[in-house]
């Protein structure tokens, strides 16, 4: 299996200066791919073939233009290779119903990251800290805050220069070890199975009794309003007005790694905790297109966290199905009888069979009925529903997720239900 592992670099001012110029260089190379391209007739065979015919230019190219020759070959080739790959991805948009256009030349602040692919680059220690020394660049030194996996190969070293200013080594890896064989699926027992409802003031509530709530990002997006409303008062491109955009793109990573952090962390203790794992696949396209409440839905992130979900459970060898959102607030989870209800009313109260219970648990288990029906598991002897409901909600605040050195979620979960 592939992992990015991500650290931190502190290069010097001068190692600053060394790595936007190789930044550009390439970046001037990815317009001149495109250019390039868009000559070639699509007659002459497909994208990829067609990119690799530029790709083949490469050592001719560095016979009038100096600069490809400061920057190594191995770095060169990649960027060249993001035509299709990007070419590749507009496609995969344009078939989940986005509207897309062509590809852009990239301007200086649009282009951010380059590729060391298969070798240019080692980790290594000099002067009593790590560095990452990189082929015709320079040794830079690199916060390494977790070791990399011992039985681990890096394929690639992407060095990435976020808007602040800050630079980041992420490590492209391919570990030997296979992921653990899921477990057959008539063998997973009730306890180990796991529904989950997202939503926006309980950010995750499922068939455990465990609710979730959302983070809090309001002091961040005041922080990000103030200094907006600052920029829109300097003189565009001037120097006050380039220090104002950095602290603006700083609260925008402070909110975007808060939010990830809180992602990864609970998406984590699903894909560890249990053996199969259901949830909706909300369409969030659609849903940010309504005028109602689209802001909160956006910061929610949902498909961002049923794709670390997704990954995470492919990893630890859990089974994870996504299953239709549609009625599993309405439908009793007890009978099936259908109930509206507005949004406002938090309790589900079915007038057929009486059982009562909190709406967001209520649909929870509807998920979880819908994700083994769509595996094709059945219970005889008696629905998930009838063995485990009801029961009462521990209510973690996502603040216990994230913080550093806390218990556990399942730990802080068992000791809300024992108290």
């Amino acid at each position: 299996m592939n992992y990015n592992y991500r650290y931190r670099l502190t290069p010097t001012e001068s190692q600053r200066e060394t790595l936007d110029y190789h930044r550009d260089t390439c970046r001037q190379l990815y317009n001149h791919t495109l250019y390039r391209f868009n000559q070639i007739p699509e007659d002459e065979g497909t994208v990829k073939q067609r990119v690799r015919k530029i790709r083949d230019e490469l050592p001719d190219l560095k016979d009038w233009w100096d600069a490809l020759t400061d920057v190594y070959s191995k770095v060169l080739q990649p960027t060249v290779m993001r035509i299709a790959k990007n070419i590749k991805r507009l496609g995969q948009l344009k078939e989940q119903g986005y509207k897309v256009g062509e590809l852009r030349w990239k301007s200086p602040r649009e282009f951010r990251s380059f590729t060391y692919n298969q070798s240019g680059f080692e980790l290594d220690k000099k002067g009593g800290q790590t560095v990452l020394s990189l082929s015709k660049l320079a040794d830079i030194p690199i916060e390494l805050h977790r070791p990399l996996p011992e039985d681990a190969t890096i394929k690639e070293v992407t060095l990435k220069k976020e808007k602040p200013g800050e630079w980041f080594a992420i490590f492209g890896i391919e570990m030997d070890t296979e992921p653990p064989a899921k477990p057959p699926l008539a063998d997973i027992d009730t306890d180990d199975m796991v529904g989950i409802d997202v939503g926006i003031l309980k950010y995750a509530h499922d068939t455990d009794g465990t609710a979730v709530e959302s983070l809090a990002l309001s002091e961040e997006r005041d922080r990000l309003e103030r200094e907006q409303r600052k920029l829109s008062q300097k003189a565009y491109e001037s120097n006050n007005w380039q220090k104002q955009r950095r602290r603006v793109a700083e609260c925008h990573l402070d909110i975007k790694r808060k939010r990830r952090d809180f992602l990864h962390k609970l998406s984590n203790y699903y894909a560890r905790e249990y053996e199969l794992v259901a949830v909706e696949d909300l369409d969030v396209k659609g849903m940010l297109e309504s005028q109602r409440n689209s802001r909160n839905t956006a910061s929610a992130a949902w498909n961002t966290f049923t794709d670390m979900l997704e990954t995470k459970c492919e990893r630890e060898g859990t089974h994870f199905v996504e299953v239709g959102p549609e009625g599993t607030t309405k439908e009793c989870a007890q009978c099936g009888v259908e109930t509206d209800k507005p949004l406002w009313v938090r309790e589900h109260s079915c007038p057929a069979c009486s059982f009562e219970a909190d709406r967001d648990a209520n649909a929870a288990w509807n998920i979880l009925s819908r994700g083994l029906t769509e595996l094709g598991v059945g219970y005889s002897e008696s629905t998930p529903v009838e063995t485990a409901l009801p029961v009462g909600t521990a209510v973690v605040p996502a603040k216990r997720v994230v913080e550093a050195g806390s218990p556990t979620l399942s730990e802080r979960v068992s000791a809300s239900r024992v108290g």
